[in-house]
């Protein structure tokens, strides 16, 4: 794993479904979001006003439950790439057994911001991702 970005955070009320647990939908939520993150905390603003990149293809495996005010790690990290899409890896952990919660991986697609096109993984992005 490269280039680990880590945050971490925990379960509120508002994360939970009917089941007191954290409900599917807010994992995809938390991936986008730790996406988001990693990638504002390195590019440079000029890159950033030009390019913005969408999910196509999120796959989750969920291993075990959060629950409430559980205290959660999560990390994510880039790996391979096609001409105009990059893999995303995510990890979630409970800090207090260690215990992984989920192993996903999401494909982004990189689009021009004004034409919003596919566009091509060009050097000065892939220097930014590796």
């Amino acid at each position: 794993m490269k280039n680990i970005f880590e945050i971490s955070f925990t379960v509120l009320p508002e994360h939970l479904d009917a089941l007191q647990h954290v409900n599917n939908v807010v994992y995809v939520q938390w991936m986008q979001d730790i996406a988001t993150k990693h990638w504002t905390s390195f590019v440079l603003p000029e890159l950033d006003e030009k390019i913005l990149w969408v999910a196509r293809r999120h796959e989750i495996d969920y291993l075990s439950q959060a629950f409430l005010n559980d205290e959660l790690i999560m990390k994510t990290w880039t790996d391979d790439h096609s001409a105009v899409s990059w893999d995303r890896h995510y990890e979630i952990i409970r800090k207090a057994d260690n215990r992984k919660i989920i192993t996903a991986k999401s494909v982004w697609v990189l689009l021009d911001k004004k034409t919003f096109k596919p566009k091509r993984i060009d050097e000065e992005i892939l220097n930014v991702l590796k």
